[in-house]
């Protein structure tokens, strides 16, 4: 039931919705389980998130973009996670994170557009089907369940059949600071409503990426969404949109900032939802990798294989899935990139099938229609 309160705190929120480069999209489900997919746009460089520092061929090939992982903590023999990523390292020594790497959606060509499209559908190729996995996970669950959206558009990913609200003024201008102080007057003397708008507008400044105020925007963010999962009667499923990752040039630095963001928000994330952490699942994707070499400008281009990531109280982790390539010059994919061996599209049908006790078999059809093997990774929930 949507209280008058309940609909003003969402509200508020939503106005300074314009502002955000963080979009929350939230879906409720009649489940204690929370389910959290973070999307990374602009194709995040998976070697440079969790590098391959065993592989014989990453100091060469990687060159400047490996000083960050001279004294990176080493999660096993081959791969060590990068320095900024604190509240992973932690998840991971809990035994609440694991990564998938050399995964890709069955995208193979470089159009960021495309390559998203793909992965927020769930389909073969780019525009053939018109809704989104997450809208068809919905779908699968209690038929009552409804969703709502805090952004100025739907993302694809929760686009379909199933009802999605939304509340985001996108066609006016963002308010003044006039407006701002007036309403934050007005709420002043409710201490739930003020308590809700000041957090609102802790998320205010958000830029376009994760990088902003040295990360601090994109915990607000977190703990906003934490809120809102922990709600009583309140959402079960979000969806989060991140930018800021396509890294041409200085790679090292502004990779740095978004990774040092992400990891401020999963921290959030976990420390919001409290005892509700140990029934959550987070999985972050991007729509591709970036090139193995580094270019001229500092940076790296668009390339194929990348990085998944699962956390959650409800992951068995601990460990990384990777049927490694290897990054040698024969052994890339094209020449540049990361040669792909496992489906993104396999990862999250099992995680989300596995998560929600749902048919295996059931699920990979509904979510990923055109996926020629159904074959499942195994033993990503905990016991």
């Amino acid at each position: 039931m949507i209280t008058r309160r309940s609909f003003v705190a969402l509200g508020a929120s939503a106005v300074l919705s314009s502002g955000l480069g963080a979009r929350m999209v939230l879906a409720k489900a009649a489940t204690e389980r929370r389910f959290v997919f973070i999307i990374q746009r602009g194709a995040a460089d998976g070697l440079g998130t969790l590098a391959p520092v065993g592989d014989p061929a990453f100091l060469s090939q990687r060159g400047v973009l490996a000083e960050d992982f001279a004294t990176a903590p080493k999660l096993d023999s081959l791969f060590a996670l990068h320095p900024a990523m604190t509240n992973l390292h932690g998840l991971w020594q809990a035994k609440q994170a694991l990564f998938v790497h050399a995964v890709a959606s069955p995208y193979r060509e470089r159009s960021h557009f495309d390559g998203q499209n793909v992965l927020e559908t769930g389909g073969s190729s780019a525009y053939a089907l018109k809704d989104g996995w997450l809208n068809r996970l919905l779908s699968l669950l209690p038929a009552d369940d409804k969703a709502i959206a805090l952004a100025a558009t739907i993302p694809m990913a929760l686009r379909g059949t199933v009802e999605v609200a939304s509340y985001a003024p996108s066609a006016l201008p963002d308010a003044s600071d006039d407006l701002l102080a007036r309403v934050s007057a007005m709420y002043r003397d409710d201490p739930a409503l003020h308590a809700i708008w000041e957090q609102a507008i802790a998320t205010r400044m958000l830029t376009s990426d994760l990088a902003g105020d040295n990360g601090r925007n994109a915990a607000a963010t977190g703990a906003l969404a934490a809120k809102l999962l922990a709600a009583e009667g309140g959402a079960r499923i979000a969806m989060i949109e991140t930018g800021g990752w396509d890294t041409h040039a200085q790679q090292r630095g502004r990779l740095a900032g978004q990774l040092k963001g992400l990891d401020a928000m999963i921290g959030s994330i976990r420390q919001g939802l409290g005892p509700l952490w140990a029934d959550t699942m987070l999985v972050v994707a991007t729509e591709f990798g970036r090139t193995v070499k580094v270019n001229g400008t500092g940076g790296t281009d668009h390339g194929t294989g990348a990085l998944a990531m699962l956390m959650g109280g409800a992951v068995n982790g601990g460990h990384v899935i990777a049927d490694w390539p290897g990054l040698s010059d024969t052994a890339l994919y094209e020449g540049r990139d990361l040669r792909p061996t496992t489906g993104l599209d396999t990862l999250i049908s099992s995680a989300v099938a596995s998560h929600f006790d749902l048919l295996p078999a059931r699920t990979t059809r509904k979510l990923f229609p055109d996926m020629k093997s159904a074959g499942m990774i195994k033993d990503l929930v905990r016991a």
